[in-house]
């Protein structure tokens, strides 16, 4: 789908506008720590078929391929999770835009490779320092604890100190199928949804 940015309320007129808007949105938002989207909801199916939200940071989103990066402990039960069922959805709401996106796609976990490798490189030190944590996320403990070594939890470690967590680190791909918006304004919500269909996506408007 192409067109022009023209911002949320002229966007949400077209859906030819529209994806677009959307896209920049998820991008501006890997960025700015500020945005609301920069920590959606992420949902996967757990192990007896029950659904599992949590918050998690969007770190990476490539428009063209319409797929999105997360990190996380490799260790956690989300990894688990998509490795029986990729199915995930995500979920973000910006409540100053009166704007909501779900999207929903199939997760793939890499902790080793180039994308990995890549993202890891990229992370700083004090972004690396939650996977230096000696057990796992959701271990039961007798107290309330931050996880992280003792010699760790004042201060943000160093670049050697961070390599220590690069075995616990993994890279969290999405791949869109479907996308699903609600514009809210008082003339009239609008509500709109965009599908893959092979290389190509297709649009409807759906009523709100």
């Amino acid at each position: 789908m192409k067109g022009a940015d023209r911002g949320p309320a002229a966007a949400f007129q077209s859906l030819e506008t529209a994806w677009p808007e959307l896209w920049r949105r998820l991008a501006r938002a890997v960025a700015d720590r500020r945005s609301p989207w920069h920590v959606p909801v992420v949902a996967t199916v757990g192990r007896a078929g029950e659904p599992r939200a949590r918050v998690m940071v969007l770190r990476g989103v490539d428009a063209g391929a319409a797929r999105l990066r997360l990190h996380t402990d490799v260790r956690a039960a989300k990894v688990v999770e998509l490795a029986r069922e990729p199915r995930v959805a995500l979920v973000f709401y910006d409540a100053a835009a009166r704007l909501q996106l779900r999207l929903e796609g199939e997760g793939r976990v890499e902790a080793e490779g180039p994308l990995a490798d890549a993202a890891w490189a990229a992370s700083k030190p004090f972004s690396r320092r939650c996977y230096t944590a000696p057990q796992a996320p959701g271990t039961q403990v007798p107290g309330p604890t931050s996880g992280l070594p003792p010699e760790l939890e004042s201060r943000e470690p160093t670049w050697e100190e961070s390599e220590a967590g690069r075995p616990h680190f993994a890279v969290v791909e999405v791949a869109a199928q479907r996308l699903e918006f609600l514009f809210l304004t008082v003339t009239g919500h609008r509500r709109g949804r965009f599908e893959r269909h092979g290389d190509g996506w297709a649009g409807r408007w759906l009523v709100p």
